[in-house]
């Protein structure tokens, strides 16, 4: 699901979401991936669920856990992007 962002989305419209079909939340890969088919490049969508959403598990969302997982990720991504680019 794509939403506008940037903020943690209620639990009531994570429960609507689900209903819709969705099964992650984002706040840009959806509508950067459109802007750049519209313009005719070809595209692969990657992105990090760095958190889980509102309403999933008991404790409250937090920031920090956020940014500690990208920052765990960091590394990892780092290398799947660049071989990604290698093989185009």
């Amino acid at each position: 699901m794509q939403t506008q962002g940037p903020n943690y989305e209620s639990p009531s419209e994570i429960k609507m979401y689900a209903m819709c079909g969705a099964h992650a939340v984002g706040m840009s890969t959806a509508c950067e991936a459109v802007a750049a088919r519209h313009m005719g490049m070809k595209i692969v969508g990657i992105s990090c669920i760095s958190n889980m959403a509102s309403g999933v598990l008991e404790q409250p969302l937090n920031h920090l856990e956020v940014q500690e997982t990208a920052n765990r990720i960091q590394s990892t991504f780092e290398q799947l992007i660049s071989g990604i680019v290698k093989e185009i």
